[in-house]
């Protein structure tokens, strides 16, 4: 390939155009001719851009070419070594040298080397020549790495060539040999070991060199030397360790970690040699304790005794060096992480009792700090080990572990605590070293739950383990530190398994009040229940509501009692204001029910006038003064935490009485010195926290509100942090906070952003810095966790004050007059003066954070400084520190003159004053210029603070403010920043620069070249190890690319090579050694990829960031992450694959050269060891398989939000085109769900086969120590990486639904994959998605569980419909039934959360309304889990098993009915549809019934049939749930017409959470509603309801629903009810409507407009809406605005619907009343017409036949009394009037008169029973008509005529039988008798003819009817009238034979009924005939006769006669 080929081929820079002198520099050979044509200045930037593009050249470059030109090259680069090349220029030449000669010949390669190690040895030091000595040093490093054995005959030469100059070299140049010395190590492996020893004889006295840069590069070559050299992890092992930790000491941040890293790696070594070596020598192996004891010694050694400067000298000296400490503490960490997890598995219990036994030893604990900082760094050691290396079941084991060391412990303190013999001398050191392993064990053992969350739930569950039990008995430790830790771990615990919270609190709160007689238990357990209040924000669910009354009165018990026993007095007190702090927590729903209370004790703690405090002061002891101040801190405590957590309830009224308390406590603070004179200074910490309660609460509330105390507020706030009473030179904490977080730089505090930030925190500067500990405040116990902190670390109290007092004052400043002002500015001078020394210095940082805290709060009040004199005195203060010897100091005080600019001027004027707060400002900053005579001053402090000092102004006055100061800043600092004596200098010029190019924006544009090209000679100049240095370079550069912003896309020379050189400078940072660095060039290269992505080449970026992923520095894997997320959002197809490209490149050797550091805390196993191996972690799942292993690992939420945003686009981007890829991803994280055993059952077919196959060649690559690591080399993902698992599964179903329709049709997907095989689509994946789906529901992680719902509803709502093709009508969900219940199922078990309970109630109606299932029998297992639902929702509020808060109930019982809701509509679609198909349909479906057990297809009502049983209960439920909501729904001003118990789901104190809930359900409850109305409902009366609901087998619900209703429905009638649930749905509706919000679901919409389709399909709701105008009106102007403002289509057609419905009711209802009108206008006439025609047609005929007209008349009575019309009140009187003188009109004519003809009484009688069988009582229940309709039927029965008779005992029975017994009942009583009467009479006079029969019988079946309707007691009596007469009816056998035909009739009838009447009621059968032993004998002769004569007529013939009797059985048989 020639190399025009490779120019091409490389994309080094995807530009179009190069027009840059860059461009020249682009060739294989060097350019000699253009790099002679450049400026001097300019060649180093084009040689390095040269060796840049070689760099990249050689690689791809052909051979031969290269072999061509090789000589000439070698020439230019052996040249270029005598040119003083800066570092990086070394670095890159080194590394083109050796690749040369790697691909080229190696003929001359020795004699280069030679060459290089001629210079080396050269004995010339001067300075100039440093460099080249530099280069030659780095070549044959590079040589040795490149080629290694190949020049194994020079190496003994090369070696001691570069450790003879080794001696003498000064610090560039030892650093320099060191590296080499590694590389030469690394690349001969075990060839070099002759000289191993030399080797680390003449480095290891270099660990403790002057420059840490030294000790670094040590480290690293003896890291690399021990790989090999067996003797230093044998013989050499005691050394090494005494050398490290000599090394530590006084070492900073990147030397700790280097040390820590040799450290660990060789114990670990030692412990487990690896294998080669072991065989190659006999190697005797260090023991466990040994190792472990080498390690303890540094842990616990003491320093060498000297104090550092400036900040350290605040420092309490102790004897322990923390230095060493926290670097010991991190070797631990890279020594456990070394050996791997599976040996911390197996050896975790000694290593946790030697870790513990650290923290109990006296040397680590010699005083309460320093016993902190110990307790920190040995929880470091377990966080980083057990929280990273150990899968989820080993960190259960771990915390089996731990739970028995704090048993152990504990039975120790028991046993000390009980012994009263007296030896308690070593008993009390026990004790006091007890605590502090308490600490760490219950710290780590609370971190571990909460890491576990649900999935630690078989440690509570399992007895034998007896956590709860251990760490409960912790509470009555004699140390409240271990007392608080406890508490705090049960916290956790509740945290992690919320159901724990409430039974927690109970079984404290029972202790409690049985151990109340124990200060221990007292205080143990009421920190245990402020723990737990504490802990319930985190708790979704909460907590009952009555626990919060149960605490107050707990805590006012204690209150009360503190005083009755003066031993428990201070821990009653104490605890009682504890609980009522912690109570606040609960926030103002619970709160605001115990203000009252909790404002009257605030009231009472304090004193009530200046008199009483008067009075106070002469009275008590030291005792009583101690509970006194201790009470009034807590009841300080509690109001803070009150107005902290309460702000809603701080009404004007609240704060005026909680400030009469705070205003005597303020007048208190006076009085209390005298009282420490006079009781003794013990009394000072109780002060003390009664100051910091006083601050804080002060710094929450207004300002105004206490502006009458300010003056001596103030003298208290200045004493405190002036130290004026306090002889301690106490610091302040929050000075680094208030400076500017990008100052960090310089003062080295970015070390805050590490992984061990934890322990470094102990190493910082400032008063206590790092020794947080729950001790030092136990209210934090309650208050949220900072974020970023894993257990609340409160500062020492005297730290914790000063930092309030610092807080207030910077709050109350801003409203001091500015007399006040400028007499405190001036008091501070005086202060500063006064002081000396270390005092001074202390001083003066609290009086800059003060006055830091002061500017701040003027600025956000957006208000100034002050009048001349206070600016003159605040300019005074602040310039004298500008030159104060504490960096920190002089970077506060540039901080503050840059805000006091910002404030100088009159900020808030309008545009008039805008000009003169200008000049002000300029004015300032002009009288700094004067002042500052930078050029002239040449001392470092001086130049550094005022360098800082421009930058700060820049920053806070803006661009435009500081323009014309511009050009002289720029030029001042450009000139600093050149000044190579002072890196310092350096420093802080480059900080200031890069702030005046952040702040000036475009108008820096003019200074960009001078600057990029100063900061590129830097950066090729200044040795790395000035790190800081090359910080600040990367910020400018930042700040630069981002001031020329979009431009750098141009193509113009200019911008041509500003992007060059902006890509150049990137390079040379990227190519750092420091992390930082590097973190500084990604946000670069960010930038502009941002302005120039076509400039940015991502080959070579995103491999690098790759490999930044495994770094140690938690800031470079940020940016790293940060990086990569913004690549991902344009380029996310180009990242992967770039990413993968470094996965191929794995095997080569290259990639492990990168920076990595295997050992970062968090960095699990398995990526230690492929980091080792590669470089990175990057296997066949890609970069997305790598981000989603770090989830597992960090904690760190920047870092896990970006990482999480970065795969949300990778998945956007790629999910789609790489299905297969992504759902194999989640695959593999979700399978941890399912336990390993159950992940391998589970798993089937090849891909899993094959998987596992990959696996174990990757197991091949894990044998870095030992053979353990073989077996399980990784952990499996935790839950939490689960649940975004499931999460991105979601998101690809949808992503797919936005794609292509192939993904969900099954056929087409088919079709697809045959024409090509590369298309991959979803639904071929759906068993996948349904395994993953269930996984995750039925995992143990309540968080995984919903989201496992959430995917397998999306899978159900997108694959219902989808067909299956090999079984036409069927869908392919179907196959699927076992699984979708199967996950269901757990979901309803007793103890699932409410949470998820609602969430499955919503999957099982989605499944059951999706249609997929076709059996019935199938369909009921998940209605099944319904219906149990259903009976929970029904047991009322108070159920007993209360866990959480009411309103976790309320979602629940709304799912349920939701859910049921949503079936319901369902199921009613699918009716109408069935209902609406043509008949053949239906003749299928009766089929089906025919043959049952062939279905096949859900009949059209079987989904009705399945909701109907329950239809009486949802409705019922459902209506009560609207009515809750249409509450709920109303204005605030309104609230007082909400039922003071809460409605029928919510209880009134959860109202606020409750609404959210039935927001979410009340639409389909509002459409089932209306659905159930239409049906049935509006015929339907709650009582009637109830009755049906009892009529059903539920028998045990229908008393609670009768008691429900009875209590309402009683008091209603049915037009009422009807009229309330009209209102109540379309009130729902039209409140609803009015203005549904912007992001309610348009679900919501539409089933509210379906709800108010199908209600006025129901003709009640279109006469109630269209009588009622004025709802009609509202709704379409309601329904016109939705139009307009709703855009779907199908909400728009809804609209139109109703609106159809609407004018159809008003139409219906005109026209109905016009007919009304019509109808009562004729309705006279046509009465008279009938009643006339009856009178004079329906006379009596002998063949008893009806005329015609009689008939027609007849019918028309019929239709008219039935007539159903919209009446109005008044038709209503007219029709009553006229139906009841038509009836009175024919009463009369039916009279019998002598003047016309007989009139036919059977006609007449017919048409009075039509009025009463069809008109209502109330009409026609008037007495009068009542009688004439009984006398005419009396005349009836009285008649001669039997056929009258017979008719009018026919329709007699009709009128018995009436269904309203008010109408039947007068009838019955008044002519029963007259019928009992009449069939007595036929015994003796038994009918002759058929009529006469016929009359006869149909009487007797009045008569039976009448004994069907009598209720039970009274059947006896009936039966005593009707069976005698029967009896009365039979013939003995001797008449029988005479009786005449008719007789002998009647005998059968008689018999046979008598035969039916027996059976029927046999109890008052028996009854009748017992007592009457004739009628018995006679009936059974009579039976016995009957059945001789049948056995006779059988005998003669097959009678076909016998058809008969059934003819007469059917007639007879009325029922």
């Amino acid at each position: 390939m020639s190399v025009l080929g490779v120019l091409t081929s490389v994309p080094l820079i995807r530009c179009e155009f190069k027009t840059s002198v860059m461009e020249l520099a682009h060739s294989l050979l060097l350019n000699e001719e253009a790099l002679a044509q450049i400026t001097e200045a300019k060649r180093p930037v084009f040689i390095f851009e040269w060796l840049r593009f070689l760099d990249k050249v050689l690689v791809a470059a052909n051979k031969t070419d290269v072999k061509e030109k090789q000589k000439k090259l070698v020439e230019q680069l052996t040249g270029l070594i005598s040119s003083s090349p800066g570092p990086p220029t070394r670095k890159l030449l080194a590394k083109n040298l050796a690749a040369l000669y790697s691909i080229g010949d190696t003929f001359t390669v020795f004699q280069t080397l030679d060459k290089c190690n001629d210079i080396i040895r050269n004995k010339d030091d001067t300075a100039a020549y440093l460099p080249t000595k530099l280069a030659a040093v780095a070549c044959v490093g590079a040589f040795y790495e490149k080629m290694g054995r190949m020049l194994g005959s020079a190496f003994p030469e090369t070696v001691n060539n570069l450790l003879k100059s080794l001696k003498s070299a000064e610090s560039q140049g030892r650093s320099e040999i060191l590296m080499s010395l590694q590389k030469v190590l690394s690349g001969l492996g075990g060839a070099a070991a002759s000289s191993h020893r030399d080797i680390y004889k003449n480095a290891r006295s270099l660990l403790t060199d002057r420059s840490m840069a030294v000790r670094c590069a040590v480290a690293k070559c003896l890291l690399e030397l021990q790989n090999e050299a067996v003797f230093m992890w044998t013989a050499e092992l005691e050394n090494i360790a005494t050398l490290c930790f000599k090394a530590l000491e006084n070492s900073n941040y990147g030397v700790r970690v280097a040390v820590s890293k040799l450290l660990g790696t060789v114990m670990a070594t030692a412990l487990m040699p690896k294998q080669a070596t072991v065989m190659r020598q006999n190697v005797k192996r260090a023991t466990f304790d040994e190792v472990l004891e080498l390690m303890a010694t540094g842990f616990l050694r003491g320093g060498s005794g000297f104090l550092k400067s400036g900040g350290e000298m605040l420092k309490v000296g102790g004897s322990v060096n923390r230095e060493v400490r926290v670097g010991v503490t991190q070797a631990y960490v890279v020594f456990v992480t070394t050996l791997g997890g599976q040996w911390l598995e197996r050896s975790f219990a000694t290593f946790l009792s030697h870790v513990l036994d650290l923290v109990s030893h006296p040397r680590a604990t010699q005083t309460h700090v320093e016993a902190v900082y110990s307790r920190r760094c040995v929880s470091f050691i377990l966080r980083a080990t057990v929280g990273s290396l150990l899968g989820e079941k080993a960190q259960i084991a771990a915390a089996k572990e731990i739970c028995q060391a704090i048993g152990k412990q504990m039975k120790a303190v028991e046993a000390v605590v009980n012994d009263t013999s007296g030896e308690n001398k070593s008993g009390a050191a026990d004790i006091a070293a007890s605590q502090h392993v308490m600490v760490c064990a219950l710290q780590e053992l609370g971190s571990l739950v909460q890491s576990l969350n649900a999935t630690a739930s078989p440690l509570i569950q399992e007895a034998s383990i007896g956590l709860l039990e251990i760490v409960t008995s912790v509470l009555l430790h004699p140390s409240m530190a271990a007392r608080l830790a406890a508490a705090w771990c049960l916290r956790c615990v509740a945290v992690a398994l919320p159901f724990q919270l409430t039974p927690f609190l109970d079984r404290c709160a029972e202790r409690l009040n049985n151990l109340k007689t124990s200060p221990e238990a007292v205080s143990g357990y009421s920190f245990a229940m402020a723990a737990l209040l504490g802990g319930v924000h985190q708790c979704p669910l909460g907590i009952p509501h009555a626990k919060g009354k149960m605490v107050v009165s707990i805590a006012e018990d204690l209150l009360r009692t503190a005083a009755q026993n003066s031993r428990l007095s201070l821990q009653r007190t104490q605890a009682g204001w504890l609980l009522l702090g912690a109570l606040m927590t609960l926030g103002p729903s619970v709160v605001r029910y115990h203000l009252p209370k909790m404002l009257l004790l605030w009231r009472n703690v304090f004193p009530r006038s200046l008199k009483e405090l008067e009075a106070e002061k002469a009275r008590g002891d030291s005792f009583t003064w101690q509970v006194t101040l201790e009470g009034r801190a807590g009841a300080l405590c509690a109001m803070r935490s009150f107005v902290a957590h309460c702000p809603e309830l701080l009404t004007e009224d609240v704060i005026r009485k909680l400030m009469t308390p705070i205003e005597c406590a303020m007048t208190m603070m006076s009085h209390i010195p005298s009282v420490i004179k006079a009781h003794g200074a013990h009394l000072k910490a109780s002060a003390a926290m009664v100051r910091l309660r006083l601050y804080d609460i002060l710094a929450l509330l207004p300002p105004k509100t206490y502006e009458g105390s300010f003056n001596a507020l103030l003298r208290e706030l200045v004493a405190e942090f002036t130290l004026t009473d306090n002889s301690a030179n106490t610091t302040t904490s929050l000075l680094r906070s208030l400076c500017h977080y990008d100052d960090s730089v310089l003062l080295g505090s970015w070390l805050q952003e590490t992984d061990h930030k934890s322990i470094e925190d102990q190493l910082q500067p400032n008063s206590a810095s790092g020794s947080g500990a729950l001790e030092h405040d136990p209210s934090s116990i309650y208050l949220r966790i900072p974020a970023g902190e894993a257990v609340p670390g409160p500062l020492p109290l005297g730290v914790s004050v000063i930092d309030a007092s610092v807080a207030l004052f910077g709050v109350v400043f801003p409203h001091v007059s500015y007399k006040h002002r400028l007499q405190m500015l001036d008091h501070f001078a005086e202060c500063v003066k006064q002081a000396k020394g270390v005092r001074q210095q202390a001083v003066q940082l609290n009086i800059f954070t003060a006055v830091l805290s002061a500017l701040k709060g003027l600025a956000e009040n957006k208000s100034t400084l002050g009048p001349e004199e206070v600016r003159k005195s605040a300019l005074t203060l602040v310039m004298g520190a500008l030159d104060n010897p504490n960096p920190i100091l002089r970077c506060a005080a540039g901080e503050a003159l840059g805000r006091m600019a910002q404030v100088v001027g009159e900020a808030t004027f309008i545009a008039r004053m805008a000009q003169y707060s200008f000049d002000k400002k300029q004015k300032v900053i002009r009288s700094h210029m004067r002042t500052i005579r930078l050029k002239s001053a040449r001392d470092v402090v001086s130049r550094t603070g005022h360098s800082l000092a421009l930058g700060c102004l820049h920053r806070y006055v803006g661009g435009i403010g500081s323009g014309q100061h511009l050009k002289t800043s720029v030029s001042i600092l450009l000139a600093l920043a050149q000044d190579g004596t002072s890196p310092e200098v350096q420093t802080w010029s480059l900080h200031s620069l890069a702030l005046i190019v952040d702040s000036s924006g475009p108008m820096y544009r003019g200074y960009v070249e001078p600057t990029l090209s100063l900061v590129l000679t830097l950066l090729l100049t200044v040795p790395p190890s000035h790190t800081e240095v090359h910080q600040c370079l990367g910020r400018c550069l930042g700040a630069i690319i981002t001031t020329v912003g979009p431009e750098l896309q141009g193509n113009g020379a200019t911008i041509s090579t500003i992007r060059s050189s902006c890509l150049v400078g990137c390079a040379i940072t990227q190519d750092h050694s420091d992390s930082l660095v590097q973190a500084a060039a990604i946000s670069c290269l960010q930038q502009l990829h941002m302005f120039a992505p076509r400039h940015v080449n991502l080959s070579s970026l995103v491999p690098s960031l790759c490999v930044h992923l495994c770094s140690s520095h938690l800031l470079l894997r940020r940016a790293a992450v940060a990086c990569l997320r913004q690549l991902a959002q344009r380029e996310a197809a180009e990242v992967c694959e770039y990413a993968m490209s470094l996965a191929k490149n794995a095997g080569d050797k290259e990639s492990s050269s990168a920076n990595v550091n295997p050992f970062a805390p968090g960095v699990s196993s398995r990526s230690d060891i492929h980091c080792r191996h590669q470089g990175v972690n990057i296997t066949e799942t890609g970069l997305e398989g790598l981000l989603f292993g770090m989830l597992d690992r960090e904690t760190d939420r920047k870092l896990c939000s970006d990482i999480h945003d970065t795969l949300g686009h990778m998945l956007s981007s790629l999910a789609v085109e790489k299905l297969s890829h992504w759902l194999m991803l989640c695959k593999d994280v979700l399978a941890a769900s399912s336990d390993m055993s159950t992940a391998t059952l589970l798993s089937s077919g090849k891909d899993e086969e094959s998987e596992k196959k990959d696996e174990m060649d990757d197991d091949t690559m894990f044998t870095t120590l030992g053979e353990e690591d073989k077996s399980k080399p990784f952990v499996a993902p935790r839950w939490a990486t689960r649940v975004f698992a499931a999460d991105c599964l979601c998101r690809i179903i949808n992503l797919c639904e936005n794609a292509d329709q192939a993904h969900f049709d099954l056929a087409m997907a088919r079709s697809a994959k045959l024409r090509n095989p590369t298309n991959d689509l979803l639904v071929l994946h759906l068993s996948d998605l349904i395994r993953m789906a269930f996984m995750a529901a039925t995992d143990h992680s309540n968080q995984l569980r919903m989201a496992g719902l959430q995917a397998l509803e999306d899978i159900i709502k997108k694959f219902a419909s989808v067909p299956e093709p090999e079984f036409p009508g069927h869908v392919i969900l179907e196959q699927y039934q076992a699984n979708v219940g199967a996950a269901l199922r757990p979901a309803f078990s007793q103890d699932t959360p409410s949470d998820i309970i609602a969430k499955a109630c919503q999957v099982c109606s989605t499944w059951i309304g999706s249609g997929v299932v076709s059996d019935l029998n199938d369909l009921r297992r998940v209605h099944n889990l319904l219906v149990s639902s259903l009976d929970k929702v029904q047991a009322g509020k108070g159920s007993s098993s209360q866990l959480y808060r009411e309103s976790a109930t309320t979602m629940e019982k709304l799912a349920v009915l939701k859910a049921w809701a949503e079936v319901y509509v369902v199921a009613m679609n699918i009716k109408k549809e069935a209902e609406s198909k043509p008949k053949r349909a239906i003749k299928n479906t009766d089929d089906d019934d025919d043959d049952y057990g062939t279905i096949d297809e859900l009949p059209p009502d079987s989904l009705i049939t399945l909701v109907q049983p329950e239809l009486p209960t949802l409705s019922r439920l459902w209506l009560a749930a609207l009515k809750d909501y249409a509450l709920l729904t109303l204005p605030a001003e309104f609230s007082s017409q909400l039922p003071p118990d809460g409605g029928a789901f919510y209880t009134p104190e959860t109202i606020d959470t409750a609404r959210l809930h039935y927001r979410n359900s009340w639409a389909p409850i509002l459409h089932a509603v209306a659905l159930w109305l239409n049906s049935t409902g509006f015929t339907c009366s709650e009582s009637t309801e109830a009755a049906a609901i009892s009529g059903l087998q539920k028998r045990s619900t229908s008393v609670n629903l009768n008691q429900a209703s009875g209590a309402v429905g009683s008091a209603k009638s049915l037009p009422e009810i009807n009229k309330d649930r009209m209102h109540l749905i379309l009130g729902v509706s039209i409140q609803f409507l009015c203005s549904p919000r912007p992001e309610e679901p348009i679900e919501h919409v539409t089933a509210c407009l379906q709800a108010l389709h199908t209600l006025l399909d129901s003709p009640y709701a279109r006469i109630h809406i269209a009588e009622d105008q004025l709802i009609g009106v509202e709704l379409l102007s309601v329904l016109h605005r939705l139009l307009l403002t709703w855009n779907p289509s199908s909400v728009q057609l809804l609209v139109t619907g109703v609106v159809q419905q609407i004018v159809r009711a008003a139409q219906d209802y005109l026209q109905e009343k016009r007919n009304t009108l019509r109808c009562m206008t004729v309705l006279p006439t046509i009465l008279f017409l009938i009643a006339r025609i009856l009178k004079d047609t329906a006379i009596k005929s002998a063949d008893n036949q009806v005329p015609p007209p009689v008939s027609a008349a007849l019918q028309g009575i019929k239709n008219i009394v039935t007539l159903s019309m919209a009446k109005t009140e008044e038709t209503q009187k007219q029709w009553t009037a006229l139906i009841r003188s038509t009836l009175a009109c024919i009463l009369e004519y039916s009279q019998p008169e002598d003047s016309v003809p007989t009139p036919d009484e059977v006609s007449m009688l017919t048409a009075i029973a039509l009025f009463l069988w069809s008109a209502s009582s109330e009409i026609i229940g008037v007495q009068s008509l009542q009688n004439g309709c009984m006398n005419r039927f009396k005349n009836a029965l009285n008649s001669c005529d039997p056929w009258v008779q017979a008719k009018c005992y026919q329709l007699l029975l009709s009128v018995f039988q009436h269904s309203n017994r008010a109408l039947s009942t007068p009838y019955i009583h008044s002519l029963a008798p007259i019928v009992v009467e009449k069939l007595k009479a036929v015994e003796r006079n038994r009918p002759a003819s058929s009529i006469e029969l016929l009359a006869v019988q149909e009487g007797v079946k009045v008569l039976e009817t009448l004994v069907a309707l009598g209720e039970e007691q009274n059947r006896v009596q009936l039966l005593a009238l009707l069976v005698p007469t029967l009896i009365s009816y039979l013939l003995d056998e001797n008449s029988f034979a005479s009786a005449s035909s008719a007789s002998k009739d009647l005998h059968e009838f008689a018999l046979q009924n008598l035969m039916h009447i027996g059976p029927l009621y046999p109890h008052a059968f028996k009854t009748v005939m017992g007592a009457a032993p004739e009628l018995k004998v006679r009936l059974e002769t009579a039976v016995r006769a009957s059945q001789a004569s049948k056995a006779k007529a059988a005998a003669r013939q097959p009678a076909p006669a016998i058809h008969s009797a059934p003819t007469i059985k059917l007639k007879t048989s009325f029922f």
